[in-house]
């Protein structure tokens, strides 16, 4: 079975509860239900990880990364993944440490935004981690994760 990592950055712990207009009503564990119930459909199993800290974020995906020669010989096996959709949240515009640690797995990542960052203020609508992805999903709200469910499925059949 392929195997998907679905990560969420800062306050996206906090869907349903802030900015309705923007991010809708979905709580993450709403959110997370449907990504898992459409990956299954696919026979895609699904890991879910989110943090409201950049460095958790990263450990996670060093964790996860497809190469046994990244772990070092003291850490316990990881789940490793065939692919990752990730919602960085605000250190999609900064985190150059993210776009980092995205491109060192070596996996094919889509970056899925709820609300259109390139339709509110000017400096949501840079993506520094965009580069490291195959694909990028903007204003979908929910949609936007199952769109990027069945784009990976694609890649990685």
């Amino acid at each position: 079975m392929k195997k998907i990592i679905l990560i969420h950055g800062p306050n996206l712990n906090l869907l349903g509860k802030r900015d309705t207009k923007h991010y809708g009503d979905l709580t993450l564990a709403m959110l997370e239900n449907a990504v898992k119930k459409e990956a299954k459909k696919l026979g895609i199993s699904v890991t879910t990880f989110q943090s409201n800290y950049e460095g958790a974020l990263i450990d996670f995906l060093q964790k996860n990364r497809n190469s046994e020669s990244f772990r070092l010989s003291r850490e316990p096996k990881a789940l490793t993944a065939d692919g990752i959709i990730i919602n960085p949240g605000a250190l999609t515009h900064y985190s150059y440490a993210l776009y980092d640690a995205l491109l060192d797995t070596n996996l094919p990542v889509i970056e899925v935004h709820l609300s259109n960052i390139h339709k509110r203020e000017k400096w949501r609508s840079v993506s520094v981690t965009a580069p490291a992805c195959k694909k990028v999903i903007s204003g979908k709200k929910a949609q936007g994760y199952l769109e990027a469910v069945h784009y990976l499925n694609k890649i990685i059949k």
